[in-house]
Parts: C-alpha cells; structure tokens; sequence
C-alpha cells in the first residue's frame, strides 16, 4: 500500500536497512538512498533506457551488477568496445540437459503424443497460447483427448486472486497441462514441468522465445520444446529467429 511504500522510503533515507529488494519502484525519483554503493540488477533485459539513465545518475562511484540470461545487444555492445565488463556463466548445474527444440507445423496428433508421453512419465505440460479469447477452445480440445487429465488455463489479464491458486496448484503438480499466455515468460520454476508447446512461435521475439523454453528443464529430467508455426511462408526475421533457437 502507499502507507507501506512511505514507510520503507522513510527507512531507506534513514540508513535503517542494509539490504533493500524491489522492483522498478526502486528507481522512482522519490527514492534516496545516501549510502548506497552496491547495485545488482536481475532480468536486465525487462529495463528500459530510461531505467538506464536513473542506475547512471544515482552516484559515481556506484557498483552495478547486472544479471540476465538473455543478453540484450546494447549491453554486448558496450561490452565489446569496452565500457562494460562481461562475464558468461557456461558451465550449467550438474546434471542439467539442454532443451531438445523443434519446429513444428501445427500438428495436433503431435501435440497429443507429446502431451502423452510428458504425462506417462509423471509431469506437467505448458501449452502456450497467446490469445486470451481461444483458450477454452484448446483446454477442451486436450480434455477431450486426456481423460482424468486436468487442464487449467492463465492469463494476464485475471486477478490476482484469480491466478495465485492455480499457480501454486501448478507448483503442486496438481495441474497436468496448463495452457497459458506469455505470463509465465520468466519467474516460474516448476522442475516437474518439462515439455514446452509453443503455438504460433513465429510471432515471438528472440529474447521471448528464449525466456519462455527456459521454463523447462529446470531439473534432471530431459526437457522438449516444440515450437509450432502455421502451415503458410514465414517472414524472413520470424525465419531465422526459429532457426537460432
């Protein structure tokens, strides 16, 4: 609440706290902190230019750690003619495979049969779909084909209230399949869940596409991809974006 927001506010200009974690909110004008000398940044690639800007100017002799599993070019950019140092973790934790990807013609007996063989071997599905409108039509179709199999459905335009109980039934695994909208983009990590159906992948950017496949294989067990495109030409970028991943 604002209440709240005023009171830590009040206690970060104050130097009663040592370690301060939030999100953007954090670098509105109204924040002061007098002796701060430590900034570390996760998910760089969600700030803005102008969130830049503000990390810039908050102080001189400021150290600034910037996290991000997708790299955006600005960042490699000053990298490369030396105005930043860049470190690359390339060694994955044990025991982590990486994701077999694929590209797909949207097939539903393909869909199916991964579907099948995701749950056989006890886990969880994501079917990412991103028209709000059109989920009941894929939820029904895959309750249709599974039976005993619950399929959930999410998207960022529910309330919180809404969405909390189904994640963490997802979390629980008491959800099979969910199909859901770019929401579950980055933040999620469910080590059961680890098959990934995209649909219309040719609509998504790079870094998206990247975040989104990044939701499985998050454990032991080997993760699939499928990116599914519609059966007509693809523009050259949606192309050779398919074809980096």
């Amino acid at each position: 609440s604002k209440k709240e927001q005023l009171e830590i506010v009040g206690g970060l200009k104050k130097g009663r706290f040592d370690v301060m974690v939030g999100t953007h909110r954090l670098l509105s004008d109204d924040i002061h902190i007098p002796n701060l000398s430590l900034l570390v940044v996760d998910e760089e690639h969600r700030f803005g230019v102008k969130h830049k800007e503000k990390i810039r100017s908050l102080k001189n002799n400021l150290d600034v750690l910037t996290l991000s599993a997708t790299p955006i070019p600005r960042t490699l950019q000053q990298s490369l003619i030396g105005l930043r140092d860049l470190s690359t973790i390339v060694t994955p934790p044990v025991s982590r495979k990486p994701i077999k990807t694929s590209v797909h013609y949207f097939d539903w007996s393909l869909i199916f049969s991964n579907i099948e063989f995701e749950l056989e071997r006890g886990g969880q599905v994501y079917f990412l779909h991103n028209d709000i409108k059109s989920i009941p039509i894929i939820i029904n179709k895959i309750e249709k084909r599974f039976a005993n199999v619950v399929v959930k459905g999410i998207n960022g335009k529910m309330t919180s209230g809404e969405l909390e109980p189904l994640v963490l039934s997802f979390f629980s695994g008491n959800i099979d399949v969910l199909v859901c909208t770019t929401i579950v983009e980055s933040g999620l990590d469910v080590t059961n869940a680890n098959t990934m159906i995209v649909n219309n992948a040719q609509d998504f950017g790079l870094s998206q596409l990247y975040q989104i496949r990044g939701r499985v294989g998050r454990g032991k067990k080997q993760a699939r991809c499928l990116l599914m495109v519609p059966k007509k030409d693809l523009l050259k970028d949606a192309h050779l974006r398919l074809k980096a991943l």
